[in-house]
Order: C-alpha cells, then sequence, then structure tokens
C-alpha cells in the first residue's frame, strides 16, 4: 500500500505541475499581452528581459509545488502508517 501512496503522490506532483504550467501561462498572457517565452516559435522575437522573468516566475512555481506534493506525500503516508498501527 505504500507504494501505491507514493504512486498517488507521483501523479498528484504530474497534475498539479500541469495545470501550475497553465497558470503561469495564463497569468504572463494577462499581464504581458503576448505569448509566454517558450523557444518554440521563432517568429515571436522573445527579449532577454521577458525570458528571464518568465523563467523565474516558472522556477518559483515548479518549487512551490515540488515542496507542497512532497509534503502532501509524506503527510499521506504517515497517516497510513497510523491507521495500519490502529488496525
Amino acid at each position: 500500500m505504500n507504494i501505491l501512496i507514493k504512486l498517488l503522490g507521483t501523479g498528484v506532483s504530474l497534475l498539479a505541475g500541469y495545470v501550475g504550467t497553465k497558470l503561469v501561462d495564463s497569468f504572463w498572457e494577462k499581464a504581458t499581452g503576448s505569448q509566454p517565452p517558450k523557444g518554440n516559435d521563432d517568429d515571436v522575437p522573445t527579449t532577454l528581459h521577458s525570458a528571464l522573468t518568465f523563467a523565474l516566475i516558472s522556477a518559483a512555481v515548479s518549487a512551490i509545488i515540488q515542496v507542497l506534493a512532497n509534503r502532501g506525500t509524506q503527510r499521506a503516508i504517515t497517516r497510513f502508517a497510523k491507521s495500519q498501527d490502529i488496525v
């Protein structure tokens, strides 16, 4: 069952990362009025300033998501261990 909780934690982390990416992208579009600098399109000129700003925001959101997912997984493992002791 411990492996199931770890897999669930991984799934939650991946889903949270996807949602976080979409939130950062939509926030960027609303704040700047342009597409986020992803490096995929050669047509969209990107300044170094905007690319670094986007990278810093994305990294901060990613770090927060990782910490919250790890804490949630550890909390679930602890709860599961306590419930096994009671039964």
